[in-house]
């Protein structure tokens, strides 16, 4: 064995024991829980099969429904200079910081029973696919920018050159390098919008509740394990097959050589201007909307803002804070052994989306059925929260690595440097403005994490997002102006998240976004 391979060894042991003590077991745990197998009878069930289809259906439209809107979108930013723009591609970040919550009730807030629009579209799956557009069109868009940002200048220019119009050259030039990109973010969008519960939970509904508020609904309020067991298996399936074809997209993404891009140039005629008008018009519409929202509600509630200081929320606060805090610090620790482990190794490069594959009610699930002994242990609840955050922090800190160029390493190893010396002088300077974005992004995702938190907390444990969730399933206005108050103060926390990323991350608009997600390793 090569001696450079031993550290690597020792590094991959932290972050590989982790995801089989809390993920790869809690996982099989659940699978026999089901059988290991998925009982067909199930899906005899009238009910059933209508949750599964529903599940189905609202992850594949909202893919359908980014490509169509996000394309356009793309493709004007990444051509056309104008005023803000990156200031644009920096907001394109905000929906991934912000908690699912919080969108949901921004969505409530302009469709719900009181919605700003007068339209109460509650109890139709007009409202969850909005919801869905709302966290997954600004990935779509930056995934297509940066793809058509791929485009060889001398390609298209040879193309129109030979008498290719400007609609034939985009689909024979543009269109083949952006699609790889486009592709692996609509998979992303699909694994969020399937296995996610918050959305689904809040603007489902009875009728439009997908398979994983089924999951939640069988263990925590019917005891039903064996069937909950099986749904996750089939959940599991699903998503190992999306999580599969990204791996293959990406991977393909890697062999893609650099190119220099097209130089941008402003909207100059009317219709082109007119054009980039309406694309940001539809993105404020999509994306910005159910934020200001949230905004606009909570300062219209009453009670001066009552809700932010009883003893409930100074408790959530608390909670929240503390648990973020433990969370980036684990997060952090095993991203970076995680990361610096890896090397050229494909399978442990492919061990970071464990916990991508593996849904959050899943996961939890799991751990709830292997370590019943500690299901009251804040440990569990912290340990669980991690194996949320820390592939954020791996992927970061991976992408940083593989952009460092290898010869300064052995330029200072060649000086006399040893390993620890070249690591601190040379690879530590160039790291650090990586993994303080991962570390944002993990404390963004331990700010609004929803569903672990529902299976493994106890009520001293309370947080925003459960305290949000208690007050919407309270009946009267006053609760729900709460929740909306209780909103922005999450929100705020979000966006403080948010600016850690922008202030500490020290990268450029054009490298920050939640579109780093489908970008290869």
């Amino acid at each position: 064995m090569k001696q450079s391979a031993v550290p690597r060894l020792i590094l991959a042991g932290l972050p590989l024991s982790f995801l089989l003590l809390l993920a790869v077991a809690p996982l099989f745990r659940l699978l026999a829980e089901g059988g290991l197998q998925f009982n067909l009878s199930l899906l005899a069930d009238d009910y059933l099969r209508w949750r599964l289809l529903w599940s189905l259906i609202q992850a594949s439209a909202s893919c359908l429904l980014c490509l169509v809107l996000g394309v356009p979108l793309a493709w004007m930013l990444a051509r056309y200079r104008f005023p803000g723009r990156a200031l644009l591609l920096r907001l394109l970040m905000l929906p991934f910081v912000m908690p699912t919550l919080v969108a949901a009730m921004g969505v409530l807030a302009l469709f719900g029973p009181r919605g700003a629009f007068g339209v109460n579209l509650q109890d139709t799956p007009w409202l969850l696919l909005y919801g869905n557009l709302f966290f997954n069109l600004p990935l779509v868009v930056r995934a297509g920018c940066d793809g058509f940002s791929q485009v060889p200048a001398s390609r298209l220019a040879a193309a129109r050159t030979l008498g290719a119009t400007r609609w034939r050259a985009f689909w024979r030039v543009e269109w083949s390098a952006a699609l790889p990109w486009l592709l692996s973010s609509l998979c992303l969008v699909f694994l969020y919008c399937f296995s996610g519960l918050g959305l689904a939970l809040v603007l489902g509904g009875q009728r439009y509740a997908t398979l994983e508020v089924e999951i939640y609904t069988l263990v925590a309020y019917e005891l039903n394990l064996a069937d909950a067991g099986a749904l996750a298996l089939l959940v599991l399936l699903v998503c190992g097959g999306i999580a599969a074809v990204y791996a293959a997209l990406a991977r393909r993404l890697a062999t893609v050589a650099k190119v220099e891009p097209l130089p941008l140039r402003p909207a100059a005629s009317g219709i082109e201007r007119l054009a980039l008008g309406a694309t940001l018009s539809a993105l404020l519409l999509c994306s910005g909307l159910p934020l200001l929202a949230v905004l606009w509600r909570g300062l219209c509630a009453g009670a001066e803002w009552a809700a932010l200081w009883d003893e409930d929320t100074r408790q959530a606060l608390w909670n929240s804070a503390r648990f973020t805090g433990v969370t980036v610090l684990a997060a952090g620790a095993l991203g970076l052994a995680h990361a610096l482990a890896c090397g050229r190794s494909l399978a442990l490069r492919a061990a970071v989306f464990l916990p991508f594959v593996a849904s959050p009610v899943c996961v939890a699930f799991g751990l709830l059925l292997l370590y019943p002994q500690w299901s009251g242990a804040l440990g569990l609840l912290m340990a669980a929260y991690a194996l949320l955050a820390y592939p954020l922090v791996a992927k970061a800190a991976l992408a940083s690595l593989d952009g460092q160029p290898p010869h300064w390493r052995a330029a200072a190893r060649g000086l006399g440097a040893g390993p620890w010396r070249a690591f601190r002088r040379v690879t530590w300077p160039l790291l650090q403005p990586a993994l303080r974005r991962g570390l944002a992004f993990a404390a963004a995702t331990a700010v609004g994490e929803f569903a672990v938190t529902l299976f493994l907390s106890r009520p001293e444990w309370l947080t925003l997002t459960t305290l949000i969730y208690q007050r919407l399933g309270r009946p009267g206005e006053a609760n729900a102006d709460a929740a909306m108050q209780l909103s922005c103060a999450l929100m705020l926390l979000a966006l403080i998240a948010f600016w850690i990323i922008e202030t500490a991350g020290g990268a450029g608009p054009e490298e920050d976004s939640r579109a780093d997600a489908a970008k290869p390793e």
